[in-house]
């Protein structure tokens, strides 16, 4: 065999046999072209033995800190996009009479008694082994039919356990068993300017992932939902990652993510883990959350009002009413106070009251403090059930702008 083959087309070599119609040349042919078959040492291709120049990367040398962010981004992904899952949902919708005012028996021929089959895209998270799902309450809302897709893509059907419209969580569930499972971490332990992980199938696109950081936390009075205190992040959240979770660089759950600003950029919201985890717990348990009742009408202090009470800038929540019977005007709460503290916590506002009320236990007393006359006031209120709370007659005022707690 010679060092270099000489590989011939075997087109060429059919063509010279039918040229010159001869035994003796074909043989010749073969012999020179060394074609006796490939032997089990010769390859079928041959390749170039010259090595193929690699380039240079633009970068030689990268700072360690920037590779172990990535790797860290790396990991996080791979541990937690398989306990990830993308949530469709099928609702009927009835669609709106188009004159209202008209008899029903014309909405056969306006299409005003007929219904619409809406299709939406959501994320969630399983938390638990067998099968436990948080999501977003909105993504589940009025479905007829709810599918799962875990990581693998593996489809189930999913029934709905609960769900809370005030905060925006729900929980449902799929027949499964030996599922991936997410960590929950501290929501309260939050920092501005700390790593924040948005993992969910925006615009349907499965496993997405987007890298930012915590904005803000405690953010309340945005107008989305009845009870807000959210983290708000810059990670990239759209339509789709509703109810995914968003991820420390631990990997670990520290909100949920509901809402975006649809005029700006950046700006992204997620529910914190410390506020869903016993909402998580009372629909799992009974289907629905049960909250605290104090009975109270309030209203946010203003400027003006602040320096009239000597604050140096507004805090606290106004009481504007009470209910007769309630467990506020059992408590010794008066019209006109100005409620500073509720279980040792300082009250910013009414949003802020309402969330720390929602979040108290039913039937607990609360240690509260209020601005009465010009003097603090220390005083203890039972906590009332809201799913039992009675028509009581209000004591006081009823503002228009007055919030009911």
């Amino acid at each position: 065999m010679p060092s270099e083959s000489v590989y011939i087309p075997m087109r060429k070599v059919v063509n010279m046999i039918r040229q010159y119609q001869v035994l003796p040349l074909l043989m010749v042919v073969l012999l020179a072209t060394g074609c006796s078959g490939p032997s089990k040492d010769e390859p079928l291709f041959f390749k170039s033995k010259r090595p193929a120049a690699e380039a240079e990367p633009p970068v030689k040398e990268v700072p360690a800190d920037i590779l172990a962010t990535q790797r860290a981004f790396s990991q996080v992904s791979k541990k937690v996009t398989p306990s990830v899952v993308n949530i469709s949902t099928v609702s009927r919708k009835k669609l709106i009479r188009p004159f209202p005012d008209m008899p029903p028996l014309f909405d056969e021929f306006f299409g005003g008694g007929q219904a619409r089959r809406d299709r939406s895209l959501g994320s969630g998270f399983i938390i638990s082994q067998d099968g436990y799902i948080v999501t977003n309450e909105h993504v589940i809302r009025d479905a007829e039919s709810i599918r799962v897709k875990l990581s693998n893509d593996t489809v189930y059907e999913a029934l709905v356990v609960g769900g809370d419209p005030k905060t925006d969580i729900a929980v449902i569930k799929i027949k499964a068993d030996n599922l991936p499972t997410v960590v929950l971490g501290d929501s309260d332990r939050l920092e501005v300017g700390q790593w924040a992980i948005a993992i969910g199938n925006p615009f349907g696109l499965e496993r997405s992932m987007t890298v930012g950081v915590i904005s803000a936390t405690g953010r309340s009075n945005v107008g989305i939902e009845t009870i807000e205190n959210f983290i708000q992040t810059d990670a990239s959240i759209n339509p789709g990652n509703s109810g995914g979770p968003l991820l420390n660089i631990h990997g670990e759950v520290i909100g949920i993510n509901t809402a975006i600003v649809a005029a700006g950029q950046g700006i992204g919201f997620a529910i914190p883990t410390n506020m869903a985890r016993p909402i998580v717990a009372q629909l799992v348990e009974k289907g629905k959350v049960t909250r605290a009742w104090l009975g109270v009408g309030i209203r946010p202090v203003t400027e003006d009002m602040a320096a009239s009470l000597g604050l140096n800038k507004p805090a606290g929540a106004l009481i504007t009413e009470l209910y007769e019977g309630g467990p506020a005007e059992r408590g010794g709460i008066q019209p006109g106070d100005l409620l500073l503290t509720f279980g040792g916590v300082e009250v910013r506002d009414p949003a802020h009251l309402q969330q720390l009320v929602a979040e108290a236990k039913v039937g607990e007393s609360a240690k509260i403090t209020v601005l009465r006359k010009g003097r603090r006031v220390a005083l203890s209120v039972k906590t009332g059930n809201a799913d039992q709370m009675p028509a009581m007659r209000q004591v006081g005022p009823d503002p228009e702008d007055g919030r009911r707690r």
